[in-house]
């Protein structure tokens, strides 16, 4: 092979691989665009009259979700699925992003921690790498991190609302989530910092709490709740 032919084969490799990294973007646009409109939705929820439609809204989340699983069905076919880390990229942030909304809604649904697999489920992608595209655990817990910081301002926004024992919940779940991020060894840079903010949100909530106690709003919420 002349030297000539060496760089064409090497310009057809490099063009195949940009064409892949076009179809790529052009779906993760998509899923971008879809995973702003869940946002929106939830981000009502931090309106005072939020709080009561928190079940429609979580409903109307779960909707568009059917909209992010006919796309992550169209990803799946944009690239040789043993090269999944090298387009990674690509989708990492988006992923991250709609792990973390899938969370908020499992979250508001119920107040408890939405597992790797249940995350993956509602994406329609796998949790073990083996099967092809699926949900590295490290975007996982980078979108359980966001809840974290979302929780935080959920905290302040339901005192303005006047729901006081919404707070003194979101406060034990953080304080949880913290114990189980201390038991990992977190090598990620991007994810140990974003760990690094979580102290923030719970130095944020435990002065809710304390600001609750201060004027007698918790042990009245306690004593309204006990009866």
């Amino acid at each position: 092979m002349s030297v000539t032919e060496m760089f064409s084969y090497i310009q057809g490799f490099l063009s195949a691989d940009q064409d892949i990294r076009e179809d790529i973007r052009k779906v993760v646009q998509v899923l971008e665009q879809t995973a702003r409109e869940i946002l929106t939705v939830l981000q009502s929820v931090h309106q005072p009259s939020g709080f009561k439609d928190i079940p429609s809204k979580c409903l109307k989340a779960r909707e568009l979700f059917c909209t992010v699983r006919n796309h992550t069905g169209e990803l799946k076919t944009k690239f040789p699925v043993e090269q999944y880390y090298r387009y990674h990229e690509h989708w990492r942030f988006v992923l991250q992003r709609l792990a973390f909304l899938a969370a908020f809604v499992v979250y508001l649904e119920s107040e408890s921690l939405v597992t790797r697999e249940e995350v993956a489920k509602i994406l329609a992608i796998e949790v073990d790498r083996e099967k092809g595209f699926h949900l590295d655990v490290e975007d996982y817990l980078a979108g359980v991190l966001i809840l974290a910081s979302e929780l935080s301002r959920l905290a302040v926004n339901s005192v303005t609302a006047g729901d006081y024992g919404r707070p003194l919940r979101i406060s034990n779940f953080i304080n949880e989530l913290d114990s189980g991020f201390r038991l990992l060894n977190l090598k990620n840079d991007p994810l140990r910092k974003r760990y690094d903010g979580l102290k923030y949100d719970v130095k944020k909530i435990e002065e809710v709490v304390y600001d609750l106690s201060i004027r007698g709003l918790a042990k009245e919420q306690e004593a309204g709740g006990d009866k």
